[in-house]
């Protein structure tokens, strides 16, 4: 019996957090009037487990994991995104307003840095790669 209880525990542990307000508000792809939305978003599994951490225009935003997600409301124009430290993966994006963008990252690892790969990725698939992951600093 006690063996039981035990392993009853344990697996209620391994039950996954539900979504955050944050999260499920994200996923509604609403567009924000005279704004841009970029969603930056890495798959699971990725090339590496490693942490990536990530800059939009100079400022850090944050680190990204395997099946997380970022979403930024920006202003129409020309964006940077970009690796962090030892990190050289960028990529410049141009975004109108209303529309959503699209950004794959993947993360492999070079000469001891994590090493970030941007790729944009067309409405359909962003989403659904948005949708299997999980907002980061969502909680």
């Amino acid at each position: 019996m006690f063996r039981l209880l035990i392993l009853a525990l344990a697996l209620a542990g391994c039950a996954p957090l539900p979504p955050s307000p944050q999260d499920i508000e994200a996923k509604r792809f609403d567009p924000v009037p005279g704004k841009a939305v970029i969603y930056l978003f890495r798959e699971y599994p990725d090339i590496t487990y490693d942490v990536a951490t990530v800059m939009l225009d100079d400022q850090m935003m944050g680190s990204t994991y395997p099946g997380t997600y970022f979403r930024w409301v920006v202003e129409p124009g020309r964006h940077h995104i970009r690796g962090y430290a030892g990190d050289n993966g960028q990529i410049v994006v141009d975004v109108a307003p209303e529309r959503m963008y699209f950004i794959q990252q993947s993360v492999t690892r070079t000469f001891g840095f994590a090493q970030s790969w941007f790729r944009p990725i067309p409405e359909p698939y962003g989403r659904a790669g948005v949708l299997r992951g999980e907002l980061t600093g969502g909680r």
